[in-house]
């Protein structure tokens, strides 16, 4: 048989192997699933459309209400379809004593919310007062993570007595409840100040609720890291390195984090919503954010009084509250269902 007729009859050749595709990784995996959740991507939407709106807050009060919103104005006044009235009217019912706010104007340069008892401008104070709730919220949650988060890896991964004392420090902060610890700290410290090493944190500052928040929900967030981390360490792949004679650093960097990190990810968004509900809480008893600063709790408690006359002023905080925090947790769900192997395989099927 010649070469041609073999080069006709023979088996045919082997195609050429296509170029090998390069796996995305984990986390672009993650971040893409999260992409294609709508309902997670219109939660982040809304919350950063209140995070923006909070920002511009400075720019909102200055430059369209042109008002101090942390300044009393019981004589100011305002315009009203071109007409001049009094921020602060005589009250009319009962026995015509003290005065009413004005109301919703729906008029973004004068008023829009009304004025709250002192009258100040209600929608110019909850642009202000959202910043230091976010504020308060997001980093007491940061620093909660990262603390529950170091002191959970450490407990879970070199047990023995390192995680008998951790543990005990997790059930003495667990055994108090959350918000009477919070606010016996807060009555505490509120006059005096915290003193951590050369660090004096002064009553009025902002950083003594976040520090109080932080410290009340470690044990909340690092249990469940430590139990993840005393599952890691019987794993195959830890019980190898270990094996090969990787040191305790390493083990942690390469393998125990990576595993971990998820896990934090997720803590993140929910406990900003409860860190915010807590600032809120201790706001409204007057032992969170202290005057002349302010935060959605302080206004609903400026607007108790005002209930039944001018509900915008509690409602309004009240309802961002309501919807920060459901977007949060919105989101914390769609982060959860991205960084969770099984729900990503759930969603193929």
């Amino acid at each position: 048989m010649t070469d041609d007729a073999y080069a006709v009859t023979g088996a045919p050749a082997t195609p050429a192997a296509p170029s090998a595709r390069r796996s995305p990784g984990p986390w672009r995996t993650a971040l893409g699933t999260l992409a294609r959740d709508k309902v997670a991507m219109a939660a982040l939407a809304v919350l950063l459309l209140v995070v923006l709106a909070c920002l511009l807050a400075p720019v909102y009060a200055h430059s369209v209400a042109h008002t101090n919103p942390f300044t009393s104005h019981v004589d100011g006044t305002t315009v009203i379809d071109g007409k001049e009235q009094p921020v602060l009217a005589p009250s009319t019912s009962g026995l015509g004593l003290g005065v009413t706010p004005i109301g919703p104007t729906w008029d973004l340069h004068h008023y829009f919310l009304g004025a709250d008892g002192q009258g100040r401008d209600v929608m110019a104070r909850l642009l202000c007062g959202g910043r230091n709730t976010l504020l308060i919220g997001a980093v007491s949650a940061l620093l909660c993570c990262v603390i529950a988060a170091i002191l959970g890896v450490v407990a879970g991964y070199f047990g023995g007595i390192v995680d008998a004392v951790l543990n005990w420090l997790f059930d003495v902060v667990w055994a108090f409840p959350v918000y009477l610890l919070a606010i016996s700290l807060s009555v505490v410290l509120l006059t005096s100040g915290l003193d951590l090493g050369p660090v004096h944190i002064s009553g009025n500052s902002l950083w003594l609720p976040i520090v109080i928040i932080a410290m009340i929900y470690v044990p909340y967030v690092g249990r469940p890291l430590r139990s993840q981390v005393r599952s890691l360490r019987q794993r195959d792949f830890i019980q190898a390195a270990v094996g090969l004679g990787g040191g305790d650093a390493r083990i942690l960097r390469k393998d125990v984090l990576p595993n971990v990190m998820p896990t934090v990810l997720v803590f993140v968004p929910l406990m900003i919503a409860i860190n915010m509900l807590t600032e809120s809480a201790l706001s409204f008893l007057s032992i969170g954010v202290q005057p002349p600063q302010a935060s959605w709790g302080t206004l609903i408690n400026d607007g108790v009084g005002l209930l039944y006359t001018r509900p915008a002023v509690t409602l309004a905080p009240g309802l961002m509250i309501v919807i920060t925090a459901v977007a949060l947790n919105i989101l914390g769900d769609g982060v959860r269902s991205a960084l969770d192997p099984k729900a990503r395989l759930r969603g193929a099927a």
